[in-house]
């Protein structure tokens, strides 16, 4: 069987196999998971021949160094999928605007609010600005009530990540989800 080193496969920390393996002596463990023990490198990479396998090494860091006897290729393949598995549990958090005018009817914040009720209950961040145009710059007021309401409106699935503070024309409020019990 020949060596099939780091030369395909898009892993960054690919384990060392067959020829590759520096060492002198190494704790190996057989196909069906049984300790075969410590031998020299050159025995058990030859058992692994004989056996029509490859000698993975598992952990490296332990001295000796563990290997098992298995096929390599399936190896790689298993180590893929669980690595696609464990990205697809992970969350990725998306940050999600809103925006509002200071002079916003009943009905459109309604609709707003359900927006960021559902980003919120799909565990997104929120970002909720307030726009002033010309001179309702000088009702900042109206902004500050607007983003309390909101804050009141969701408190119950979210809790305030930055409160209201002015950046230019945009007052802005971050809502993150609340932690589920």
């Amino acid at each position: 069987m020949k060596d099939k080193g780091n030369s395909r496969g898009t892993f960054k920390n690919r384990p060392r196999a067959n020829e590759r393996i520096r060492v002198k002596k190494v704790k190996v463990i057989g196909p069906d998971g049984n300790l075969l023990g410590v031998m020299p490198t050159n025995v058990a990479l030859q058992k692994a021949y004989d056996m029509d396998l490859d000698l993975v090494e598992i952990a490296p860091r332990e001295n000796p160094p563990i290997c098992k006897i298995i096929d390599y290729g399936k190896y790689l393949y298993d180590l893929k999928k669980k690595e696609k598995e464990a990205k697809k549990k992970q969350m990725g958090t998306q940050m999600k605007e809103i925006r509002f005018t200071s002079r916003i009817g009943e009905h459109d914040y309604q609709v707003k609010l359900r927006h960021i009720r559902e980003f919120l209950q799909d565990g997104h961040r929120v970002r909720i600005s307030v726009r002033f145009r010309g001179r309702e710059i000088t009702h900042k007021e109206l902004g500050q009530e607007l983003l309390e309401k909101l804050i009141e409106d969701t408190k119950d699935i979210s809790k305030v990540d930055r409160g209201p503070k002015m950046e230019g024309r945009f007052m802005t409020l971050q809502l993150v989800p609340a932690k589920k019990k």
